[in-house]
């Protein structure tokens, strides 16, 4: 995979503060897109972006839905009378942290042990509660962990259930997928994106499609139940989020973690962009289907590698 092309941002709005809610909290979204050169795009004409999630202020795309999570637990009432719990790979927990510590609200989350060194230390730093689970059973071992807790303490916690509530896609059909429409101009054919939660596709994807029925939705999955992208799930072999709707799904995409890693590597040092792996999984799907005829893809790039390079054995490859 060779990437080239000139780097620019094309968000169409700025970010303006809701009084209502702390300031941090209106900074979230309207992310630019940044297109990408690639050989399968000068090959075949078409146009590939990534929506660059990992400027949001917490560092992700899943400061979209913890913000959109927390409003309804504060509409409840629930918030901040009890902690926040919920189960995460690491990057709804930090989003989760940054959001409560501005809110003075406290955060529980149960977080695989494997989950990169710097995502718990940014944790410590928002001073979340952190419950390590075990790191062989993965984000699935810290959703069982999370509603362990929560049925033996309903009054200390309010579970947040990132896999099943509802606010998850909803944060991406009122966001994400607008903007995505936004900026494109309406001309987006293809939306990739990795699934974890799923609940990026699910509504981003249902807005778009809403748009224009044309529009492809392409889930990004492992190609193994064990493998080294983090945050992403295998369906067939995990638990699988209520929130995912696999008739939505125009074409699912299995890729391999040395393949992703190969994405990433290439793009930070052809473009200067480090991206995290599932990014590097969903680049390797769009290379397939710009391979394919003239599209415009946009890949959705959910962290920075910089939450990775902990993992030193991934760079001693390259």
């Amino acid at each position: 995979m060779c990437f080239g092309g000139d780097l620019v941002g094309t968000a169409t709005t700025a970010p303006t503060e809701d009084t209502t809610e702390p300031t941090v909290w209106g900074l979230i979204g309207n992310t630019p897109l940044i297109p990408i050169a690639t050989d399968a795009a000068r090959d075949t004409g078409g146009r590939l972006f990534l929506k660059a999630e990992w400027l949001n202020p917490g560092g992700s795309v899943k400061d979209r839905p913890a913000r959109e999570i927390m409003r309804v637990g504060l509409a409840e009432g629930a918030l901040p009378r009890k902690r926040l719990l919920d189960a995460s790979s690491g990057n709804t927990a930090v989003a989760y942290a940054m959001l409560g510590a501005a809110a003075r609200i406290g955060v529980t989350v149960c977080v695989p042990a494997n989950a990169s060194s710097e995502r718990f230390r940014l944790l410590a730093v928002f001073g979340a509660e952190v419950v390590e689970t075990d790191p062989m059973e993965g984000s699935d071992g810290a959703i069982r962990r999370a509603r362990e807790l929560a049925a033996a303490e309903p009054e200390r916690y309010w579970y947040a259930d990132q896999y099943g509530n509802r606010a998850n896609p909803v944060s991406h059909y009122r966001t994400t997928g607008p903007e995505i429409w936004r900026q494109t101009g309406g001309a987006i054919t293809h939306l990739v994106a990795g699934v974890g939660t799923s609940g990026t596709l699910m509504g981003a994807g249902r807005f778009l499609k809403e748009k224009s029925s044309d529009v492809q939705l392409i889930s990004v999955e492992p190609d193994a139940a064990f493998h080294g992208l983090e945050g992403l799930k295998h369906m067939a072999s995990a638990l699988v989020p209520g929130i995912y709707d696999p008739s939505l799904i125009d074409r699912q995409v299995f890729v391999d973690t040395e393949s992703s890693e190969s994405a990433v590597r290439t793009l930070a040092q052809e473009r200067g962009l480090f991206v995290g792996w599932s990014t590097g999984a969903a680049l390797v799907a769009s290379d397939q289907l710009l391979g394919e005829g003239d599209a415009t893809v946009v890949v959705v790039a959910p962290d920075g590698g910089g939450r990775y390079l902990s993992e030193t054995r991934r760079w001693a490859r390259g």
